[in-house]
C-alpha cells in the first residue's frame, strides 16, 4: 500500500508546476487527471479573506445552494414540534424530533450530517450546544438552519446547500461537488460560492477581500486559482 501511494504522489509531482497560478478549468483539469483513488474524491475549496477575525465585525457566515448539489445523500435532522415536525418529515428528512432527538444526540447517536431547529425549539437544542458545536452541526439562523419554515431548509439542503464560515486566519473551507462532475458544473458551484463571500464582505474588511483561492481534492494536490479573469 505504502509502494502505491508513492507511486501516484510522483504521478501527482509530475503534473504540477511550482509556484503556478492555475487558470480555474485547467485547475479542475488537473485534479481529474490525478491517478485515481477506490473511491470518488471530494473537490474542496479553500478561500483566504481579506478579514481581521479578531475584529467581531469581520466574520463572514453564511450559506448558499449551489446549483450542481455536492454528489451526495445530506442526512438532515430537524428539531421541530406540531405541524413543523410533519412538514420536515414530509420534505424528507430522515430525523426529527425534539426532546426524543435531544436524548438520542446526548447518547451519541448522530446519524446525520446536517440540523435545522425551529426558533421554539431553540432552547432545547441550545442545551447541545457543546455536542453539536464542535461538530459544527449548531443550527444558526445566518445560515438559514433556525427556521419557521423547516420544508423549505430541508428541500434546500437536500439540493446542494452548503454552510460557511471564517476559521480564525480568515479562511473559508467549503466543499463544491465530486472530482467526477463535470468541469463546467464544478466551475458553476465556485463561482455561485464566491459570488456569495463577494455578497457578505463586511463593510469594514479593507484592501483585497479574495485573496486566494486554493482547489484541492480528499487526497490530492492544493492549486491556487488565478481568479482575476473570473466574472464575480
Amino acid at each position: 500500500m505504502a509502494a502505491h501511494n508513492t507511486k501516484r504522489l510522483r504521478a501527482i509531482r509530475g503534473k504540477l508546476e511550482d509556484g503556478k497560478l492555475y487558470d480555474l478549468d485547467g485547475a479542475i483539469r488537473v485534479l481529474q487527471d490525478c491517478p485515481p483513488l477506490k473511491f470518488v474524491q471530494t473537490v474542496e475549496v479553500s478561500v483566504n479573506l481579506g478579514v481581521d477575525r479578531r475584529k467581531t465585525d469581520q466574520g463572514v457566515r453564511g450559506a448558499t445552494i449551489l446549483p450542481h448539489g455536492l454528489g451526495k445523500t445530506v442526512r438532515v435532522a430537524v428539531f421541530a414540534r406540531g405541524d413543523e415536525l410533519e412538514a420536515a418529515k414530509q420534505a424528507g428528512a430522515e430525523v426529527c424530533g425534539c426532546d426524543d432527538l435531544a436524548a438520542q444526540v446526548r447518547s451519541g447517536k448522530m446519524d446525520f450530517d446536517l440540523v435545522i431547529a425551529t426558533p421554539n425549539t431553540m432552547p432545547v437544542v441550545g442545551s447541545l450546544g457543546p455536542i453539536l458545536g464542535p461538530r459544527g452541526l449548531m443550527p444558526n439562523p445566518k445560515t438559514g438552519t433556525v427556521t419557521t419554515n423547516v420544508a423549505a431548509a430541508v428541500k434546500a439542503a437536500k439540493h446542494g446547500r452548503v454552510q460557511f464560515k471564517t476559521d480564525r486566519a480568515g479562511v473559508v473551507h467549503c466543499a463544491l461537488g465530486k472530482l467526477n462532475f463535470s468541469v463546467q458544473a464544478l466551475r458553476e458551484n465556485l463561482l455561485t460560492l464566491l459570488g456569495e463571500l463577494q455578497r457578505l464582505k463586511p463593510a469594514a474588511s479593507k484592501g483585497i477581500y479574495l485573496r486566494k483561492v486554493t482547489l484541492s481534492t480528499t487526497m490530492g494536490p492544493g492549486l491556487a486559482i488565478d481568479i482575476a479573469p473570473l466574472s464575480l
